[in-house]
């Protein structure tokens, strides 16, 4: 079963790798954990296990290879994996002495088990898998997820048609070939019924009642443990986007701002555009198998969202900042229907889109986390960057006010808000265009900041880990 990833295999253990890596492991000799090392590297993306060296990658004194080694090891690799894993082999030297490396690329059906227990590989150890992340990877290696699976207590008389013209309605309006299809076509098409069966994801879609697992409770507090008003929403889950910016435009302030225009302009709290992609995102993401439920948190002074389910295994929240991480839909099903709807504009795009609107507002950066298997963002109202740096002397004085102090607020701010570009960062820290490529132009010369990515989506970020004072 030789495959292109034999070859980034081979690689990781060129060179004699002096030390164990997610790629790499060192065994002094063939037993059970050298077989689970290897279902490891099979469910991860592959690897070679090295027989005769111990933890720091030394020979071990008097390890020697039979006649018989090599195709007994084989044999019992394969009575206890499934399904059957067969290592590629190849004896080479170090130091000096003869040792064993067993290579298995990333397998194409996963996981693999080793007597009934699977395991990943994670940084350079093994993990045993559970029951949720075992039945994740094997839909992921079927192009699937979770939503895609037929649902086993439903049927179409659970569903509202009428709820699918909708669908149809606001896909029609963005399509130039209209469907014109009856509901249940149209469900066939989309693969949401599928043998005759509607799939999980359809149920949450497009469910007659009210479904328990997708609820999402909603709360104006006014302090930390008193609420003002509340609010448990339990609908299919285009109707719960549109519920959820409902109570959330109920609890905000609106002020109205004169522009000198015949017609007046109106400034929510917090920017509706930002709202909107977070809780899209919230339905879109969630992990509904989770025990838990979704919730916004409305305080005097932020929202909180809080969402059932981690990021994806292989995401960061780092790489998803830096701009540099590919979309992982949860549910690509759900994903896919709402970007029909015109409810997604680019998968992956979100957490961006999310900052630039509100630097557009003059606010706090939003703040992202993982917390216990749950994804929280934080959004803080619009002018509060101002009402911050009036405070404490901070952002907008310091960059209003002496050269040293001006780039130093504005590399202060680059590093919590990467990626943003010059017409952004000059609105939220109210700055012309010319004033701010100025102190750009400084950054950029001493080698601080960098421009990343495309003229017309990348953005600024802060030079590896900044804390040196200016060379000014």
């Amino acid at each position: 079963m030789k495959n292109n990833s034999y070859g980034r295999v081979k690689r990781a253990a060129e060179g004699h790798c002096a030390a164990e890596n997610a790629m790499v492991e060192f065994k002094s000799s063939f037993n059970m954990p050298a077989i689970e090392t290897l279902v490891a590297f099979a469910n991860a993306k592959g690897g070679v296990v090295m027989i005769g060296l111990n933890d720091d990658g030394v020979p071990i004194p008097g390890f020697s290879i039979g006649r018989e080694t090599i195709a007994n090891w084989i044999n019992e690799i394969k009575s206890k994996t499934q399904p059957a894993l067969i290592p590629d082999v190849d004896i080479v030297e170090r130091q000096g002495a003869r040792i064993v490396q067993l290579s298995v690329p990333e397998y194409p059906v996963k996981p693999v088990a080793c007597r009934g227990r699977y395991f990943k590989r994670v940084g350079n150890s093994n993990h045993q898998m559970s029951l949720s992340e075992i039945a994740n990877l094997h839909l992921q290696t079927v192009n699937l997820s979770w939503d895609f699976t037929t649902d086993p207590e439903h049927g179409i008389e659970d569903l509202s048609l009428e709820k699918v013209g909708k669908f149809v309605d606001a896909a029609n309006a963005l399509r130039d070939n209209r469907i014109a299809d009856d509901p249940l076509t149209v469900l066939r098409k989309y693969e949401l019924l599928r043998n005759e069966r509607i799939t999980l994801g359809c149920f949450l879609l497009f469910c007659r009642e009210g479904v328990l697992a997708s609820t999402i409770d909603a709360g104006r507090f006014e302090t930390e443990t008193t609420i003002r008003d509340t609010l448990t929403i339990r609908d299919d889950l285009f109707a719960e986007v549109e519920t959820c910016l409902a109570f959330v435009r109920k609890h905000m302030s609106k002020k109205v701002v004169l522009t000198g225009k015949a017609s007046r302009d109106e400034a929510w709290e917090y920017p509706v555009a930002a709202i909107r992609e977070i809780v899209v995102n919230m339905v879109v993401h969630r992990d509904y198998r989770a025990t838990s439920d979704s919730s916004i948190k409305m305080f005097n002074d932020r929202i909180e969202f809080h969402n059932p389910g981690g990021l994806p295994d292989g995401l960061t929240l780092d790489a998803i900042l830096a701009g540099k991480s590919a979309s992982v839909p949860r549910n690509k099903q759900i994903a896919a229907m709402f970007k029909e709807a015109g409810l997604v504009e680019k998968y992956g795009s979100g957490i961006r889109r999310v900052r630039e609107v509100m630097a557009a507002a003059q606010a706090r950066a939003p703040r992202f986390e993982e917390v216990a298997n749950a994804f929280k963002v934080t959004l803080f109202p619009a002018g509060s960057l101002r009402i911050g740096a009036r405070q404490r002397g901070g952002v907008n004085g310091g960059v209003n006010g002496g050269v040293n102090g001006g780039v130093k607020a504005l590399l202060a701010y680059v590093r919590q808000n990467p990626g943003l570009r010059s017409a952004d960062l000059a609105k939220a820290l109210s700055l012309s265009v010319r004033t701010l490529e100025r102190k750009l132009s400084l950054l950029k010369t001493q080698g601080l900041i960098r421009f990343e990515g495309a003229p017309k989506t990348g953005g600024y970020r802060v030079v590896g880990d900044q804390t040196a004072d200016l060379r000014l």
